[in-house]
């Protein structure tokens, strides 16, 4: 027994450093020296305690060339995994159970396009310069280091990454966004099936123009229904970005305690394992920039240096129509554009499958657009449904803008560079240290015929989805250098001064409302420390607005003294969402219960939860409350009913689910205990992967549509966060070296790397982080320095 314990103990201790030297391997080379190919001299990587790289080269190749290299060492996992989503090609390294998703990929034509797109870069431009260095630092990466962990479980091949793969995740990113599959075929069956009335909270004006004569079918809007939500899972389940919304603000010289302009910025961002954001401070002779990158892009989306900064929030404009066709009854393979039957265009391609066959798809395309239905297959629907896409239909040199706007240290090379960015529409928040500040709403915005709404289903045979070209950018929402001093940016409705219309799903104005409230005030002069406060504010008049209509409904529901009790602390409540509140857990569970007792009947259970998944039902809900005599308040089945009785029997069911899920005591519904953010790795779905590879459940302040936006969707409780700040950064532009920042989780990719997760529980207890920029902060914050020498 002795000689067997001592056998089984050496092979355990054995198990145990193979596995430590496994891991071991994994990691991150950061210190040393290491060669590598095509460089034209020696590149100084010096990590600071975050684990950011301070990379220093001698020429601009050199730079971009280390940046791959570097960036591939912390984040090769989830480049890899975002182009495969992208391209429509995870079912080769997960099985059949991701070929709904390749399928709904390769359907939008993301692929063709960056393909095609990758075919016309110039590789003389500066950009394409870029590019090709950056793609091959992140190839020898490849080459000469051992495969990522994931690599290894999954059982990925490398391949080397190519400008197509870049410009396919460009193209995701504007796809995440894009509302409409969610939002039309939703509206559009609202229209259709319960009528004009229904549609008032969602404050959409139903304009005839482009109206379908003859109502889609049922099949036809089962189709939609499984089309939104392969979409809403897809994106879900990717455990990869998703832009939602944002914050940014910037305030002049006049307005700030320094007296240059200060910048801040926290777009909003599904949370993932790893973190969205890459962080890089880059410098060569002539160029310098702290850096926020996405994977597998050489550019930075944000950024800033003594110079000038700026952050982005999302345009929300409307830029994708769902689009009937008409289908020849002789010939469906015809569709009647402008006056006569035109062919479909027609091509394949093929899926490969682990562990199975390939499966090849037939993707058809209308003069509008692809057609979505060959998302679901050959049987799907009997209307052919095209998808009209800005980024499908214009040159969206995005590389282009953001290499320009990664150097724009004036107004004219800041609007320069906006003009460029076509999809997805982002507002671009700048400021200079020469105490200009700006906002440009970048897009190419369609010119759709007077009267046609693009939140309905348009009618594809009648020239209502037909656009008659796009608006010049001087028509877009912008400001230069307003005389109140202060630019906002929170996903709220944007007035431009040309008057075009411009249809989007906006989200509700309560956040900008308190971010220009607080901007507004004469008396504050702003710098980092309250500008800190301003960013992890947990309130807004959301709440209070929605309850205000109803607070007398709810005096009458309540049965006993405790009841009233609470019902006078919402009353008394300012739309605060701390760890410690009650009011917050209690009002989060009401707004669930109301949508489902009012809406669920009327929808039906896919629909509803398709709504629970869109911006529309923020707006819709304090419109609904505000008006008792909307035609929601009616059961389904007819009988007659009160705002009152529905709202007492929302809070009924509100109180019992919370006293199921938290306790009796209604002292112990403290939001921290019901509202927590985890961070998801892709694999992380299963056991035991989950333990070790996601980070969380943390309990979480803040909340939907406030200054501190962790948001969740409207649900039962408890509430898991699903996006909200991505960074938060604050930039004085009077000594930029004092700039402030914050990733949500960590540096890096690679599981059980120190810089995983070391700014998790930072971050969600909001602390801020210095981003050093300064030789003499860079020098005193270095942990270890890699020297990447030239091959001989």
């Amino acid at each position: 027994m002795k000689r067997i314990l001592i056998t089984l103990a050496v092979v355990l201790l054995a198990a145990a450093a193979g596995g430590a030297w496994y891991l071991h391997s994994k990691q991150p080379t950061r210190d040393g020296e290491l060669a590598l190919q095509h460089l034209g001299a020696p590149v100084q990587v010096r990590y600071d305690e975050r684990g950011v790289p301070h990379i220093e080269a001698q020429n601009e190749a050199d730079l971009y060339r280390a940046l791959g290299f570097v960036q591939a060492q912390d984040r090769l996992f989830q480049m890899e995994m975002l182009r495969r989503l992208a391209r429509g090609e995870l079912a080769e390294v997960l099985g059949a159970k991701l070929l709904p998703t390749d399928r709904l990929f390769r359907t939008l034509g993301i692929r063709e396009r960056a393909d095609q797109q990758a075919r016309e870069l110039d590789p003389d431009s500066p950009h394409g310069k870029a590019l090709a260095a950056y793609l091959d630092g992140i190839n020898q990466y490849q080459d000469s280091r051992p495969a990522p962990l994931e690599f290894d479980l999954l059982g990925i091949e490398k391949r080397p990454f190519s400008a197509a793969d870049t410009l396919s995740i460009a193209g995701y990113l504007a796809y995440s966004f894009a509302a409409a599959l969610r939002s039309e075929p939703l509206l559009t069956r609202i229209r259709d099936e319960l009528g004009n009335d229904y549609l008032q909270i969602f404050d959409t004006e139903w304009h005839p123009e482009g109206v379908l004569e003859s109502p889609l079918g049922n099949n036809d809007l089962q189709l939609l229904d499984r089309i939104a939500a392969l979409s809403d899972q897809a994106l879900a389940d990717s455990g990869l970005p998703q832009f939602e919304g944002s914050n940014a603000w910037a305030v002049s010289g006049a307005r700030t305690a320094s007296g240059k302009p200060l910048l801040a910025g926290d777009p909003h961002i599904r949370f993932s394992a790893p973190s969205v954001w890459y962080e890089a401070h880059l410098k060569y002779p002539g160029f310098e920039l702290y850096g926020h990158h996405q994977p597998a892009t050489p550019v930075a989306f944000l950024g800033h240096n003594r110079d000038f900064a700026w952050s982005l929030t999302m345009f929300q404009n409307d830029d994708m129509d769902l689009i009937a066709e008409r289908s020849n009854p002789e010939n469906p393979g015809q569709v009647w554009y402008q006056g006569s039957w035109v062919d479909l265009q027609q091509r394949q391609e093929v899926i490969q499958v682990k562990d199975g066959d390939p499966v090849t798809l037939r993707l058809r395309r209308s003069p509008h657009g692809p057609i979505i239905n060959d998302a679901l297959g050959d049987s799907a629907g009997t209307t052919p449904i095209a998808m009209w896409w800005t980024f499908l239909e214009t040159d969206n040199p995005l590389l282009d803008a953001f290499y320009r706007l990664n150097r724009a240290d004036t107004l004219a090379k800041g609007r320069a560079a906006a003009e460029r960015i076509h999809a997805p529409g982002l507002n671009l928040v700048w400021a200079n240290a020469g105490g200009d500040i700006a906002w440009w709403a970048a897009a190419k915005l369609p010119i759709r015929p007077a009267g046609v709404n693009p939140a309905f289903i348009l009618d594809g045979s009648s020239g209502a989805a037909d656009k008659r070209g796009f608006y010049p950018f001087s028509a877009n929402p912008q400001e230069e250098n307003p005389t109140r001093g202060y630019i906002v940016s929170a996903n709220f409705q944007p007035l431009t001064a040309s008057g075009i219309q411009i249809p989007g799903y906006y989200n509700p104005p309560e956040r900008g409302q308190r971010l220009n409230q607080r901007l507004a005030d004469q008396a504050v002069r702003w710098d980092l420390n309250n500008s800190q406060a301003l960013q992890l504010e947990t309130a807004t008049a959301y709440g209070p607005r929605l309850l205000a209509p109803i607070l007398d409904d709810l005096r009458a529901a309540a049965t006993d003294e405790q009841q009233r009790a609470l019902v006078e602390a919402l009353a008394a409540w300012r739309g605060d969402h701390p760890l410690d509140s009650v009011q917050a857990t209690l009002f989060n569970q009401l707004t669930y219960e109301l949508s489902r007792v009012v809406m669920a009947p009327r929808l039906g259970a896919p629909a509803f939860e398709q709504l629970l998944a869109t911006r529309m039902i923020d707006s819709a809900l304090p419109r609904l409350t505000a008006n008792a005599q909307s035609p929601w308040w009616t059961p389904a089945d007819g009988q007659p009913r009160s705002r009152a009785e529905a709202v007492a029997e929302a809070w009924q069911a509100s109180l019992q689910h919370l006293r199921a899920t938290l306790g009796e005591d209604p002292g112990q519904w403290q939001w921290g205990r019901a509202h927590t953010l985890t961070h998801p790795h892709p694999l992380g779905v299963q056991w035991p992967l989950d333990a070790l590879l996601n980070v969380g459940p943390l309990p979480a302040p803040g909340g939907h549509e406030m200054p501190n936006n962790l948001s969740h969707r409207i649900g039962a409780a408890p509430w898991p966060v699903g996006y909200g700040p991505s960074t938060r950064r604050l930039v004085d532009l009077a000594d930029a070296g004092t700039s402030l920042g914050i990733n949500p989780l960590g540096q890096s990719g690679v599981p059980f790397d120190r810089h995983y997760r070391d700014q998790a529980e930072p971050f969600i207890q909001g602390e801020y982080l210095p981003q050093h920029l300064s030789p003499e902060d860079v020098t005193a914050h270095t942990r270890s320095t890699l020297t990447l020498q030239p091959a001989r």
